[in-house]
């Protein structure tokens, strides 16, 4: 195991600016994941890390020793990638002992090691096969256990499970979480798939446009998101956006006018809060259902369609300003056209000043 410590890192191309001064300390056997959208640098980082890219400024440590100018064999880190990479002429257990074989190893160890990898991976019986004699899901094992026999101090994925269908992308995360259970081994794990970050990761870094938005566990990062860009891209479906006028109210917590004109009494505490007054309140969809019959509610909406999908059902609306709104139905199935209440849980409910920082509300309220 080996911790890997960022420190300002930069990467430019040409004049173009991909990363500039991103600092980041990552533990000794965490899984850390890089999330984020297309083109917002967590590739290119983790290709810095790796020595498959020059870097523009700063410095990167693994274990405490300076590599940032270090050939990759020298860094004590092996690499999967997004394609498996696997020599199409050689058996499994050659693709396996090539690189160990390189480096020179007793015949007996790297037999040990892949014997060992073999049935960590389940790759013993497939160990006289040639890459074209298997399946996709078997491949990429094969590519995940060549990192393993080398035995490194810091393992990196790039977007590893991309290549699959979503049955053997389900199994083969299950599979990696159990290696990491196993190994105990620091591991950096590169997707733009909230789904595998959220299960795999004990800490997801969120990044965009080359910096980084936010850290944090998987739940902080869903329940605590620190900006308006996090709230939207983690969740399925997203976070709603509510457009709020901040009006004057009693304590010091904040009251939102909603669209339509009810009023809001938010427990979003007031003390931090920048003096504009508009705000969006951002909520879940989970948080939001339909209200109860004669209950008054501060937000209405008409249903344009109810969204089956097995273990809930939603229902997406427009408020009265036009907003569109998704809500998790709670056992009453309202039909496209009518009209209905929205009840709100405010302990989970956020504002986002114009600048797109979030604003929680105060956790020790009951």
């Amino acid at each position: 195991m080996a911790a890997l410590k960022l420190e300002q890192v930069s990467k430019r191309y040409g004049a173009v600016q991909v990363i500039d001064k991103l600092s980041l300390d990552v533990e000794q056997g965490e899984f850390i994941v890089f999330l984020g959208p297309s083109g917002c640098g967590k590739t290119s980082l983790l290709r810095m890390v790796a020595g498959l890219e020059e870097v523009s400024g700063g410095r990167i440590l693994i274990g405490g020793k300076d590599v940032t100018h270090a050939a990759p064999g020298q860094r004590n880190l092996a690499m999967v990638f997004q394609h498996y990479a696997l020599y199409p002429h050689m058996t499994v257990r050659d693709n396996l002992a090539f690189g160990l074989r390189n480096i020179g190893l007793p015949p007996s160890e790297i037999d040990d090691r892949i014997s060992e990898s073999a049935r960590m991976l389940e790759l013993t019986p497939l160990l006289a096969r040639k890459p074209g004699q298997l399946s996709g899901g078997q491949r990429q094992r094969v590519a995940i256990g060549r990192a393993v026999v080398k035995e490194p101090g810091l393992f990196l994925f790039d977007e590893p499970l991309s290549n699959l269908d979503a049955a053997l992308r389900g199994r083969t995360r299950l599979e990696l979480a159990q290696l990491h259970q196993r190994l105990g081994a620091t591991m950096i794990f590169v997707t733009h798939d909230q789904l595998e970050a959220m299960t795999l990761a004990t800490r997801i870094v969120v990044m965009n446009g080359g910096a980084i938005e936010q850290i944090g566990t998987p739940a902080e990062v869903y329940r605590r998101p620190a900006t308006r860009f996090v709230a939207g891209f983690i969740g399925t479906p997203g976070m709603n956006f509510i457009p709020v006028q901040r009006v004057a109210g009693e304590g010091d917590l904040c009251r939102v006018q909603t669209p339509g004109g009810g009023s809001l009494a938010t427990r979003v505490p007031l003390q931090g809060l920048p003096a504009d007054a508009g705000f969006s309140l951002g909520v879940r969809p989970e948080n939001l259902h339909p209200a109860a019959a004669g209950a008054q509610s501060a937000m209405s909406g008409r249903v344009e369609m109810v969204e089956f999908l097995g273990e809930r059902s939603l229902a997406h609306l427009k408020l009265d300003d036009g907003s569109p709104l998704t809500i998790t139905l709670n056992g009453s199935q309202p039909t496209p056209g009518e009209r209905i209440g929205i009840a709100v849980d405010l302990a989970e409910a956020h504002l986002f000043d114009s600048q797109g920082r979030a604003h929680h509300a105060r956790v020790d309220l009951t």
